[in-house]
């Protein structure tokens, strides 16, 4: 009987693991036409992260707001990136920081709701890339370079249209950018990560 029992169990729950198994994503460059791809504002964020007066790492998060990419390839080191991120609309885990953030003292996200990043440079080498690149952050913009790793690309099972992303990291100075509030007790380096998607439209 428990035997039996095993066996249904164990029968009825493999379509659900090859289901959860199989994700339509892979790192195959060549699954992605050369073209010109929206940003996904859904699935595509930059995480922040600072030391905070040496008593805690603090983190937050904006989302994009528009942006594209044009890429090749066959031709990586042509792909061309920008994407906005929505300053106004950034996020912690606690309402009075993120009005305290949105503040002249820091974002002054009120004159300045977006920020850019556009880059200048490409070079790859297999699934990696170093992306240079301006960032436009409160009005400022400064040369940062991003090392970037190819995630995945495949039919997106929702709509079947083509998406694929990358991940990135970086770091800059507050103070580069005049949201050097606090600086040294707070840190100046903020390390990023930048998570973005795009998609066939």
């Amino acid at each position: 009987m428990r035997l039996a029992l095993a066996t249904i169990l164990a029968l009825t729950a493999a379509p659900v693991l090859a289901q959860t198994a199989a994700v339509p994503g892979a790192p195959v460059k060549a699954r992605v036409a050369a073209g010109t791809y929206a940003v996904d504002a859904n699935h595509t964020q930059v995480t922040w992260q600072l030391n905070h007066m040496g008593f805690s790492m603090l983190e937050g998060q904006l989302g994009a707001s528009g942006g594209s990419i044009t890429i090749d390839p066959a031709k990586p080191n042509a792909t061309k990136v920008e994407v906005n991120f929505a300053i106004d609309q950034l996020s912690v885990t606690s309402a009075p920081f993120a009005g305290h953030l949105k503040s002249k003292d820091f974002f002054d996200a009120a004159t300045y709701p977006t920020a850019k990043f556009v880059s200048t440079k490409v070079v790859a080498t297999g699934d990696k890339a170093t992306i240079t690149g301006d960032l436009t952050l409160k009005g400022v913009t400064k040369p940062v370079v991003l090392q970037a790793t190819f995630v995945g690309a495949g039919a997106n099972p929702m709509n079947k249209k083509l998406n694929f992303g990358f991940r990135a990291t970086t770091s800059i100075k507050r103070s580069d950018f005049n949201i050097g509030a606090y600086a040294p007790v707070v840190s100046d380096k903020v390390d990023l990560t930048i998570n973005a998607a795009f998609a066939a439209q």
